[in-house]
């Protein structure tokens, strides 16, 4: 899978005089004794597993629906029978070749007798830590042939430290998988590294393979490889080799096996990648759920993952004048600005790009520091030198860890607090059916409650008449008018989870048809797309 950094890499990236190469210590002064950390592979790997499996545990917050309802409820449904399909998974525009993944952790689980309401919630996450540490791995071995070790360790600082990278990449949504096989891809592509970096020889296949396994999870991770293999094309002196004998036989295989994954899952023949562009691209489906201007990625979503870090990123960029990576961070933020619908997770691919050009110019800063004693016989002026880098690593540290904290174990926690709690008041025999009365996939679902039992959450497949509202929107436009004639119809739930500031309103409706508050979650301090959400409140029918 992965191959040992030798100290031949860094070496041969560390002596090659290139314009954006960053003269490490050992070039200045005597050679410091290396540290094994970064020496070993095997061991690098090892803290950036532990750091994600703290991560992990830490993050215990509901970001985006997908990372339950597109993931881990299809993953559910797969292993143990029961879990809701979306409208997605009945249109065919979803593939199941991530949600197997998970499926196998869970199906270990039940072998082991493990899939308890603790190990349900807290295992996924674990899982993909594994995926996440050599996502930071080959960030770091990226870096090395890139810049050089120095570089790579800032680098490596700058990822660990970002608060977005904190908050989302432990998360079970495709775009953390998509992620991680972009950095390891990237790696292996020549036309990303040095030109006097030497390849072993099927490099670029191993960059192929990983290529092709993200866009079988995300089609849309083509408008990143499209980008590459463009420069590959620009740059390889064997066209035709590369076209006929690597990327259609790769492409062909990768996807050939996506495609019988698919049929034997869904039980016919189903073209995901085709139907996703469909509906994504063609029919701008995706619309349905919002859209932002078309500016939105550069002046919002991409500036708030990289946070505090921008002001590195760009200087990173200038000084190193490595086009092609920077290059390809403008080409994706600008190719996805032409959608409608935007989200942040979209573009985490190349967040640890940026964070990459981040660790260069915290290297670069270092590396004039360590220097500016020597060129300046003045006390003070050497003194103000190391001031300026504990300044800056200070300044990141104290804007992005506690952002990371607060997003990842305050902001939005209740949806997550009520289904674990559901979870075990459903294995002591105290409930026997839910209603959320919410927007839709607010919450997890079976895939956290862990049992068979009747669910119900208000629906909002998209419409084919555009415009006309939902069961969700209806609820929320008028949430007395919408249970009153829900009730009509319904069977009577044993609970009833909503949020307070819909609570207020249905009081009364809830208490007239025999139902009582037994228990309340912090939910948020500020609001997001509705009204402050700022608990979620569990009713229970009396005498359940």
């Amino acid at each position: 899978m992965r191959q040992r950094q030798s100290p031949t890499v860094s070496s041969s990236a560390n002596t090659h005089a290139t314009q954006n190469q960053i003269p490490t210590r050992s070039q200045q002064h005597k050679k410091a004794p290396q540290f094994d950390l970064l020496d070993s592979p095997k061991n690098l790997y090892l803290f950036c597993l532990a750091f994600r499996i703290v991560n992990a545990l830490l993050v215990q917050t509901y970001f985006n629906p997908d990372e339950h309802w597109q993931a881990l409820e299809v993953a559910h449904r797969i292993t143990f029978g029961f879990g809701h399909l979306t409208w997605e998974w009945k249109q065919g525009i979803r593939s199941y070749l991530h949600p197997l993944l998970f499926a196998f952790l869970y199906k270990v689980l039940a072998l082991l007798g493990l899939d308890t309401p603790l190990f349900m919630i807290k295992s996924p996450r674990l899982f993909q830590s594994l995926f996440s540490a050599f996502g930071d791995l080959y960030l770091y071995k990226l870096s090395v042939v890139l810049f050089g070790d120095q570089v790579a360790k800032w680098a490596l600082f700058s990822q660990l430290t970002n608060w977005f990278m904190f908050f989302c990449l432990n998360r079970t949504l495709s775009n953390s998988l998509e992620t991680i096989l972009t950095i390891v891809s990237l790696y292996y592509w020549p036309c990303i590294r040095p030109s006097s970096s030497k390849l072993p020889l099927g490099s670029r296949k191993w960059g192929l393979i990983f290529a092709a396994l993200a866009c079988a999870i995300r089609p849309t991770s083509a408008i990143i490889w499209l980008y590459v293999g463009i420069l590959e094309l620009l740059v390889s002196c064997d066209k035709p080799r590369f076209i006929f004998l690597e990327v259609a036989p790769i492409g062909v295989l990768v996807l050939g096996l996506t495609f019988l994954v698919d049929r034997l899952m869904y039980g016919s023949w189903i073209l995901v990648p085709l139907n996703f562009l469909r509906f994504n691209f063609l029919s701008s489906g995706g619309d349905y759920y919002g859209t932002h201007k078309w500016h939105w990625y550069f002046t919002q979503g991409f500036t708030v993952m990289v946070f505090t870090y921008l002001p590195f990123s760009i200087a990173g960029i200038m000084q190193s004048k490595q086009w092609k990576l920077s290059g390809l961070i403008a080409w994706v933020l600008g190719l996805y600005s032409v959608l409608g619908h935007k989200e942040f997770r979209f573009v985490l691919p190349v967040l640890p790009i940026a964070l990459i050009f981040s660790g260069y110019a915290l290297a670069e800063l270092k590396s004039s520091i360590s220097g500016c004693g020597q060129r300046k016989e003045s006390a003070d002026y050497h003194n103000k030198c190391p001031a300026k880098m504990h300044l800056a690593i200070f300044f990141l540290l104290a804007t992005n860890i506690p952002m990371a904290l607060y997003m990842s174990l305050v902001h939005q926690r209740g949806t997550e607090d009520v289904t674990y709690y559901l979870s075990k008041e459903v294995v002591e025999g105290k409930v026997t059916d839910i209603l959320f009365l919410m927007p839709c996939h607010a919450t997890p679902y079976y895939s956290t409650v862990h049992r068979n039992l009747p669910m119900r959450f208000l629906d909002c497949t998209p419409s084919e008449e555009k415009g006309t509202p939902d069961e969700s929107d209806r609820f929320m436009m008028d949430p007395v008018g919408f249970a009153s004639e829900f009730a009509k119809n319904w069977s009577l739930p044993s609970h009833i989870v909503i949020f307070d500031s819909e609570e207020k309103k249905l009081r009364d409706f809830l208490v007239s048809h025999s139902f009582k508050e037994i228990k309340r979650f912090f939910h948020a301090h500020f609001k997001v797309d509705h009204d402050l959400q700022a608990s979620v409140v569990v009713y229970a029918l009396t005498g359940s």
